[in-house]
This record gives structure tokens, sequence and C-alpha cells, in this order.
């Protein structure tokens, strides 16, 4: 009998740097921080309690939880064309908050493929700062 999987739980992603990382995951979605590593001079007990953070940070956003850790090594780069992860998207209300969205990134200096119709949809593609190809879609009216 297959496994009744209703829904995505998470999505967490490894990331070189975290700092970079998070500016521009809060510059380009604002989410909401579900939790965070603790600071170097945290107790032990803070330090204990937040292990599955791994170092990185944990977001909430209406869709679900969105994560991003730091144990990439530095210079490493992100390849859709290798085994695991080929890119992330992000479901959006319509087009026209495709658009609105295209022009942010426009406003942050974010390198992305305009607002493109698949058929099924509508889709805005862009990256992070490791590579990690990320889209933004929204259904067909």
């Amino acid at each position: 009998m297959p496994i009744p999987v209703i829904d995505y739980a998470h999505v967490r992603i490894t990331v070189t740097d975290i700092a970079r990382s998070r500016a521009f995951y809060d510059d380009v979605f604002g989410f909401q921080v579900l939790a965070e590593a603790p600071p170097e001079d945290a107790d032990q007990a803070t330090k204990d309690a937040l292990w599955w953070v791994f170092g990185g940070v944990v977001y909430r956003f209406a869709g679900g939880v969105f994560g991003i850790r730091p144990v990439a090594p530095e210079g490493d780069r992100f390849d859709e064309d290798r085994v695991g992860l080929d890119h992330v998207s992000f479901a959006v209300p319509s087009v026209e908050a495709l658009e609105t969205s295209a022009a942010r990134l426009d406003e942050l200096g974010i390198a992305h493929g305009g607002v493109k119709d698949i058929g099924s949809g509508s889709i805005v593609e862009f990256r992070d700062p490791d590579g990690i190809a990320l889209e933004l879609f929204a259904p067909a009216a």
C-alpha cells in the first residue's frame, strides 16, 4: 500500500554563506522566521534545543516551511543537471503578481527570465546567490 502523503512538510536547501543567502531570501520573499540558529554565545541548552536548524534559518509562509542551512563548502555551486534538486517553485496568486514580482526582482538587481506562459500557468525563473534555481508560478486563469 502506498504511503498516504497529504502535502509537503518542508523544503530545506544547503547554501555556502548564510548571511548572503539570508539577506537574499529576506529581501526577495520577506518570509516570517520560524527558527534560526542561536548566536555563538548562546547557552548550551539553547544550542541543544535548536540543533535541527543546522546553523541556518527556517522560514514559515502561507504554503509551508522553507529552510536554508550553511554547510556547503565555499565556492560550491548548484547544478540542476546533477542528482538531487532541480528547482524550487513558489506559487503566487496571479499573472499580475508575477509581473509585480518581476519588477521587485529588477529593483533588487536579480536577473530573471521575465514572465513566461507555459500553458498550465505562467512562471518567472531566477537564481539565488548559490545558483539554486527558483521559480514563481501563477496558475492559468
